[in-house]
This record gives structure tokens, C-alpha cells and sequence, in this order.
């Protein structure tokens, strides 16, 4: 083995190696690994020649392990179009954008409720409260802008509201 200089307290860099390895993501037993592999580096450089500073330069040494090392653990695969694990948006959102333009076209009583619902207020009592009507007026105004809304978006008149998105 080579002799370090003097200055250099080996132990004391071996911890600060494995800490710093350890913060780097490394664990407990790979970053001791780490911290011996680059120690053992530092010391096969400081046999050829002189390194100034060789605290900072075993930290290089440490990082650029690290990296190697994150490289090899790196599982890539090629995405497939079924493979998706979220569902493209784009459609949906235009959809939602046409069913509100929809909703703003319709007469401003059937689209006071239908806002009511936009806004997540599904029980007709409680938009009844809110707007100051009867329940039944509420169920009639909901039932029309419903079926305009349908035809609006070509859906059947039996096809269930949910269906919308």
C-alpha cells in the first residue's frame, strides 16, 4: 500500500465518504462499499502523482461512482400506447368545454340549475333552497336542459347522464 501524507486521517475521510455516500442514495453496506472503492482510488492516484487537495478530490472520485452505478441500476423500457398509466385528457376536456357552451346557450332558468350541478349540487332539494324554487320546478327545469343537452351531444334520450364524460 502506498503512504498517504501526512495530513490526510484516513478514517476520517472513510466516514465522510460513507455519509456522503449514504446521501447520495446509496445503502448502508453499498455505501461503505463506496467509501472503500474510492479511498482505494484516491490512494492508487496519489501513487502516480501529486493531488492537492485529496479530501475534495476523493468526493469527486465518490460522485462520479455514484453515477456509474446509477447508470447500470437504470431499467429502461420502451412506453407502449396501452401501456399508459393515465388516460389522455385532450378529448375529455374539450368535451367538458362543449357540454359548458352547451349549458350557457341553454334558457337562463334551465341554466341557473344546470350550474347548480356544475358546481357540485346534486340533490334537487337543496338547489331548490339555493335558488329560492319549488322541488318540482327544479326537476322539470333539470329534466329539459338534461334532454337538450343530449341532443346537443347525439345521445340517445335513454342514455344515462354520466355518460356525458
Amino acid at each position: 500500500m502506498s503512504q498517504l501524507k501526512p495530513e490526510i486521517d484516513l478514517a476520517a475521510l472513510l466516514l465522510k465518504l460513507r455519509r456522503r455516500a449514504q446521501r447520495l442514495g446509496a445503502q448502508l453496506g453499498d455505501a461503505e462499499d463506496m467509501a472503500q472503492e474510492t479511498a482505494l482510488r484516491l490512494m492508487q492516484r496519489m501513487e502516480r502523482t501529486t493531488v492537492e487537495a485529496p479530501e475534495h478530490y476523493a468526493m469527486i472520485i465518490l460522485h462520479n461512482l455514484a453515477r456509474a452505478r446509477w447508470r447500470t441500476q437504470l431499467e429502461t423500457t420502451e412506453l407502449e400506447e396501452d401501456a399508459a398509466s393515465i388516460l389522455p385528457v385532450g378529448d375529455s376536456r374539450l368535451a367538458i368545454d362543449d357540454l359548458r357552451r352547451a349549458i350557457a346557450d341553454l334558457p337562463e332558468e334551465q341554466a341557473q340549475v344546470m350550474e347548480q350541478v356544475l358546481q357540485g349540487e346534486h340533490s334537487p332539494n337543496e338547489i331548490a333552497k339555493k335558488l329560492g324554487l319549488r322541488r318540482g320546478t327544479v326537476m322539470s327545469r333539470l329534466a329539459r336542459a338534461r334532454a337538450k343537452l343530449r341532443a346537443h351531444v347525439g345521445m340517445d334520450a335513454g342514455t344515462p347522464v354520466a355518460e356525458l364524460l
